[in-house]
């Protein structure tokens, strides 16, 4: 049975939309939760961390999460809503992102989120300056919101030429992570 998709315009934030059926024109959101099997979530990304959520009571959800959506706690929005709509244990898988080694940062700006998503998250870039961690910002954040990571891609989208990396290769193209409820 193929399904219709339902999509946001992602603006790096922890808005999370909620639907209950096909969503036709994105809305400006990071992550969409749902109960419903009449759609697909998808979120799309480059170099961003994907997450797709589940729990047994049915209830899913996919959230876009970068330094900046992490820093507005869209993981912990996402998990917030699926529990609002009845989930009890969440599990989550994570896409491939970029890593320390290719994600050189800002040292005030590593700080700042240090100081919001623990030291954990400072790392060295392959060229010897600040690096952000993206996984184990994401890891930290799943923990920290009671969702029980079940799966991770664990290459870099900058190293491997599998996945598109904006910020390793200005690759325009973005990668697709997808959650849908089978039909009963």
């Amino acid at each position: 049975m193929a399904l219709p998709w339902t999509f946001v315009r992602q603006v790096h934030g922890a808005r999370v939309l909620v639907v209950d059926g096909a969503v036709v024109e994105p809305v400006e959101a990071d992550a969409i939760v749902t109960t419903s099997p009449a759609t697909a979530l998808g979120v799309l990304g480059a170099d961003c961390a994907l997450v797709g959520l589940a729990s047994p009571e049915g209830v899913i959800g996919v959230a876009h999460a970068g330094w900046r959506g992490l820093a507005a706690g869209v993981v912990e929005e996402v998990a917030a809503a699926m529990r609002q709509r009845g989930a009890s244990a969440i599990e989550a898988v994570v896409s491939a992102c970029i890593h320390a080694e290719c994600y050189p940062f800002g040292t005030a700006e590593l700080a700042a989120l240090c100081g919001r998503l623990g030291a954990g998250v400072a790392a060295t870039a392959a060229d010897g300056s600040p690096g952000l961690d993206l996984p184990a910002a994401v890891r930290g954040r799943l923990a920290t919101a009671g969702v029980d990571l079940v799966g991770e891609v664990g290459e870099c989208t900058a190293c491997s030429g599998a996945y598109f990396s904006y910020r390793g290769r200005r690759d325009t193209g973005r990668h697709l992570l997808g959650v849908w409820l089978e039909s009963r």
